[in-house]
C-alpha cells in the first residue's frame, strides 16, 4: 500500500468516527426553542417557554389594573373631599366680610347706654336687629367665639397683651377687645383678647443704716 493511500483511509477513518455532542447555553437552547417555533414545530420546551412569557406578561398586566384601580379610588376621594369642602366653605369670604357689620352693631348697642326714650328706642332696635343677624350666621354653622374667662387658646384666640392679675388664673382671657368666628368648624377670625399673667413679687427695699 502505498503511503498516499495511507493517508486517505486515514481520513476516512476519522470522517466516520462518532462525534461527541457540543454542549449548549440556555440561550443557545432558547434561541433553538423560538427557531423550531418560527418552523411550526412545537416542542415541551417551547411550550413551557411561552407559558412562562405569558404568566409573566398575565402578572405584569395584573399590577398594572390594581395600581389604575387604585389611583382612581383615590382620585375619587380627593375629589369628594373637595366638593364637600367647596360646600361647606363656600360662604367663608362672604361671610368674613360681614364680621365687621356684626362689630359695628355690638359697638353701637354699647354705645347708647343712655336713658332717653331716643336712646332706648335705638338700642332695642339694634339688640334686634343684631339678634336676627347672628341667627342668620348660626343657621350657616358660624359660631361666635367669645373667650371671656377661658384658658388662652393659640389657635383661635390672638393676644395683644399681658396683663398681671390676682384676679384671674395665669394663661387665662380676662378681656375680649373683639370676638372671634368659625365657620363649620374653620376659622374666619380669631378672638383678639387679652392674657392674664402671674403678678411679680414685690422687689424688697434695702434697708438704710440710720447709724450710717
Amino acid at each position: 500500500m502505498s503511503t498516499e493511500q495511507e493517508v486517505r483511509e486515514s481520513q476516512t477513518d476519522t470522517d466516520n468516527s462518532p462525534k461527541e455532542p457540543v454542549d449548549q447555553s440556555p440561550q443557545q437552547d432558547e434561541e433553538n426553542i423560538k427557531a423550531a417555533s418560527e418552523n411550526g414545530e412545537h416542542s415541551p420546551e417551547q411550550l413551557a417557554l411561552q407559558l412562562q412569557e405569558a404568566t409573566k406578561k398575565a402578572e405584569e398586566n395584573w399590577d398594572k389594573a390594581v395600581r389604575a384601580i387604585a389611583e382612581m379610588e383615590n382620585m375619587k376621594k380627593r375629589t369628594q373631599k373637595d366638593l364637600e369642602n367647596a360646600h361647606k366653605y363656600a360662604l367663608e369670604n362672604f361671610a368674613r366680610e360681614l364680621l365687621p357689620i356684626l362689630d359695628s352693631l355690638e359697638l353701637g348697642i354699647q354705645a347708647a347706654a343712655g336713658d332717653s326714650p331716643e336712646l332706648v328706642k335705638l338700642r332695642e332696635g339694634s339688640e334686634l336687629t343684631l339678634k336676627q343677624f347672628q341667627a342668620v350666621l348660626k343657621k350657616f354653622n358660624i359660631e361666635e367665639i367669645d373667650p371671656q374667662g377661658e384658658p388662652f387658646n393659640p389657635e383661635l384666640h390672638q393676644a395683644m397683651s399681658m396683663q398681671s392679675t390676682s384676679e384671674f388664673p395665669p394663661n387665662t382671657v380676662t378681656t375680649v377687645y373683639q370676638k372671634g368666628y368659625t365657620l363649620n368648624g374653620r376659622l374666619l377670625r380669631p378672638a383678639m383678647v387679652i392674657v392674664a399673667k402671674a403678678e411679680e413679687a414685690p422687689k424688697d427695699t434695702p434697708e438704710i443704716d440710720e447709724q450710717a
